[in-house]
């Protein structure tokens, strides 16, 4: 049913629901997972791949860990860090991946980017021709 499927991660603890969630999923689906990170801040949006940033050291290490976590559990899974803007880095990634879900948390950590995913959430949904998981976060 759900081949590969694409979690976006924010780094922050509301990424719990969505992990959780998606462990039962990928499970009973014997899914492939690619873990997405999208970098946003300056530096990743100035030097790209070439970045280097204490934060995004911090983001490369989170999403391997959650990566370990996912594969302790037998359920293949590979971290991803993308650089720009998280919409047209998502969409991105789906198509190149071949992904048939994406499932995305509805809130993060901050403000701004409160704010703002819900419009990256329905920019992503209105762009692709897969279906879009969005868990709210607890």
């Amino acid at each position: 049913m759900y081949d590969t499927i694409l979690v976006t991660l924010d780094g922050t603890p509301t990424d719990r629901a969505i992990i959780e969630h998606i462990k039962q999923l990928a499970t009973l689906a014997h899914s492939h997972l690619v873990l997405l990170h999208v970098a946003d801040g300056w530096a990743a949006r100035t030097y790209g791949p070439d970045a280097v940033s204490p934060e995004i050291t911090e983001d490369s290490n989170y999403l391997e860990k959650i990566r370990a976590e996912f594969q302790v559990l037998g359920i293949p899974a590979q971290a991803e860090l993308a650089y720009g803007e998280p919409a047209s880095e998502i969409i991105k990634w789906v198509q190149q991946k071949g992904c048939d879900l994406v499932a995305m948390s509805t809130h993060g950590h901050r403000f701004l980017a409160d704010v703002f995913l819900g419009a990256t959430a329905t920019r992503v949904r209105h762009s692709i021709d897969v279906p879009v998981l969005l868990l709210k976060a607890k």
